[in-house]
This record gives structure tokens, sequence and C-alpha cells, in this order.
């Protein structure tokens, strides 16, 4: 990876974003140790200034004095010196020290454990200890600091490398996909948001390779369907060119009929496919619509009045074509019906026709289905059935095949009802 692309990639920004955030934890922790430190030293050097003047008292003699530091350097393991106000060494013990060491800021070139006290009576005292008696804090903390800022860092690479890397996989996922691979699914296991995005491409990727899926069916049975309409249209117009009559005539009106009913539930169930509610929607009396349509059908409709939310316009092209499809499909008598039982409204449409197998009765609802047995010749199912279902889901409604107990078939779609008005 290069740097380029390392700079720009999530690891690198949450990454990044934890060791700067370590760093000033790190930078504020120096501080605060520091000037705890200062106020340490400070205290030091005055509990150490006090300690000095009372092991070397005033007004001893030069030999009291030698073995004074004689026998504090030998417990200590220190260098001890004692000079005069003017500066000359009157006794010291250990190693000899250098001339400068009575000029200011000699002890910080000494190294630790090296200092000068003045005493009370002008007296100065320089001394080398070991590292032991060197003053609370120094590099040892900060060095503390600093490896356990490593740790933390070396124990969070593996976390946000994890993360990151899942991410990097739902990505590559998400490109493979709109590559074209609509099959492309991600890993979601989990129960953290990367999980939750990666369980929502997946039901997204499936519901559009759903609807491109149906798309290729509807466009691949349109044009199968479309076939023998246009057959039929292209040997009427020939036939009626040579020998004009009105029969020929009225079957060349037919299938053009026929072509734009088509193209219509075409063109209905594509729209429908890509509108989730309805646009228009207003109280639809169901039993005056039912009964609408079945004066134009010559279909008998019975039932009460029940009133439904929806749009009146798809609700017509629903009711024709469950009734179409029981003249087309079934046998006389076609009857339809509309009750209400609580807060469903139930609209039924039956015939009585051999009815459909038990095991194609969810499959008629499916375009242009074609029952085990039906010729080429007699057709499909069409759009009819596959609408009618699709325009129940729009409004809230449920539509199923039910067979009748002595022959028969109905079709039954469950709305639910509008609370009655107050």
């Amino acid at each position: 990876m290069s740097w380029r692309t390392l700079r720009g990639s999530l690891f690198a920004k949450i990454y990044l974003t934890l060791l700067a955030s370590l760093a000033a934890v790190a930078i504020a922790s120096m501080v605060f140790v520091r000037l705890g430190q200062d106020e340490q030293e400070l205290s030091w050097h005055d509990r150490r200034d006090a300690l000095v003047a009372a092991l070397i008292p005033p007004g001893q003699d030069q030999a009291s004095l030698q073995a004074t530091l004689d026998r504090l350097s030998r417990a200590l393991g220190a260098d001890l010196a004692v000079y005069d106000a003017g500066g000359q060494l009157i006794a010291g013990a250990g190693r000899p020290f250098p001339a400068d060491v009575l000029q200011q800021g000699w002890w910080h070139k000494g190294g630790p454990g090296a200092m000068v006290v003045k005493l009370a009576d002008g007296r100065t005292v320089a001394a080398r200890l070991p590292p032991l008696f060197a003053p609370p804090g120094g590099p040892g903390r900060l060095a503390y600091l600093a490896m356990i800022a490593a740790v933390i860092a070396l124990a969070a690479y593996p976390v946000v490398r994890h993360l990151t890397r899942r991410l990097e996989r739902l990505r590559v996922g998400v490109e493979t996909w709109g590559s074209g691979a609509l099959v492309t699914r991600v890993a979601d296991t989990g129960s953290d948001e990367v999980a939750a995005v990666a369980r929502s491409f997946n039901q997204a990727a499936a519901q559009i390779e759903r609807l491109i899926a149906s798309h290729r069916a509807l466009l691949a049975n349109a044009s199968h369907e479309l076939r023998s309409p246009l057959a039929r249209l292209r040997m009427a117009l020939d036939l009626y060119e040579q020998a004009p009559d009105a029969s020929r005539k009225a079957e060349i009106v037919r299938n053009l009929a026929e072509l734009d009913t088509l193209v219509e539930e075409i063109l209905l169930a594509s729209r429908l496919d890509h509108v989730a509610g309805l646009e228009h929607a207003e109280a639809v009396d169901l039993l005056a619509l039912a009964s609408e349509e079945g004066a134009r059908s010559n279909v008998e409709v019975t039932g009460t009045v029940a009133v439904v939310k929806g749009d009146a316009r798809l609700l017509g092209r629903m009711v024709r074509n469950l009734m179409q499809n029981a003249l087309r499909h079934g046998a006389p008598p076609v009857t339809a019906s509309v009750s209400r039982e609580g807060q469903r409204v139930q609209l039924t449409v039956c015939d009585r026709g051999p009815g459909v197998p038990a095991n194609e009765r969810e499959r008629v609802f499916e375009p242009f289905y074609r029952p085990s047995g039906r010729s080429e010749a007699a057709g499909g199912w069409g759009l009819g059935l596959a609408l009618v279902r699709q325009i129940a889901e729009h409004h809230g409604a449920t539509a199923r095949y039910e067979a009748q107990p002595g022959g028969g078939a109905c079709f039954v779609v469950t709305f639910p009802a509008m609370p009655a008005a107050s």
C-alpha cells in the first residue's frame, strides 16, 4: 500500500488518531510529572541542606571535621569536601573534587547525587553521592510513560486493523456488486454497526437482484406473449387486403385491443414495482366499485357496503382482472361478493371451472404463468393475477386462491377496513 493510499485510508486515520491521543496523554503526563518533580526537588533541597548542617555542625576543629567526613564517606560511599568562606579546602574524604567545584552550576555537570551546600557559618560542603540518594523523578519516569504508550499502541493495532479490515471487505463487496455481479453478498456476522451496514447492503442487494430478475422475466415473457397477437394481426391484415369483410376487420380490431391491453398491463406492472405506496388514496366503496365492473362483465355482485382506503382506478383494474380471469379460465356462473368482518373487508370472485391444482395455486400469481398441460395456442395467464396481487399489496391487502368444496375456484382479496365514521 502506497503512502498516499495509506494516508487516505480509514485504518490510518483511526490508528494515527489513537496514537496522537496517546501522545497527548503522554505529554500531559510528563508536564504534570515535571511540575511535581520541581516541587519535590525544592523540598529535597531544603531537607538535604538541613541534614548536612546537622551532620557537620559549626565550631568543629579540623580533626573533628575530618573524622566526621571520613565516617560519613564510609557510611554513604560518597565523596565529601568542606571549604571555608574564601574557597580554601578545609577537609575532605574520598576522591578529590575539581577546581571549579564551587562555581555556579557544577552540580549539574557532576551527575546524579552531585551537590554543593552552603552552611550558615559561611562554609561550603561539596558532595558526590551514589544515585540512590538522587532526588525523585528523573528520566526513568519518562521512559516508563514511553513504554506504556508503546504497549498501548501495539495492543491497539490488531483491534483497529480488525475493524478496518471488515470495512475493506465491505467496500470490496460493494464494488464487486456494482460491477455487475448481483449475486455478491458480504459477511454480516456480528452485532456492531459494521455488521448492521453489511446486513442492510445484503438486503438491498437481494431486493435489487429480485427486481432485475423480475423485470428480465417480464420482458422475456412479454416478448413471447406479444408474438401471438402480432402473428394473428399480420395474418388478418394479409387476408383483409385480399378480401375485405367485416369479420376480418373485427379480428384486426380485437388483436389490436389485445396488444393494447397487454402493453398497458406491462407498463402498470413495471410502475407498481417502482412505487412503494399509493399516489392517490381516498375512501372507496368496494361494493359499488365491484357492482360497476360486474355490470360491464355481466357478473353478478352481492354483499354489503364496505369502504376501504385506496386508489379507485387501481382497485377497479384489480376487480376487472379477477372477473375477466374467471370468465376466461373458469366456467359459469361467475359471481362476486363483498363482505365485512370486524376490521377486514373481503372481496371474493368465484367460478365453477376445473380450478387450479394444489401445487400451482401460488404460481398462478406469477407473471405470464402457464399451467402444466396448457398448450402454446391456449396461452398463459398473462399479467392479470400478477397485477391483482401487486395492487392488493399496495393497498395493504392480501390475495389468495381458495378451492370451492363442490368444485370451482375462488380468488379472495382481504383488505383492512376503514374505521366507521362517528
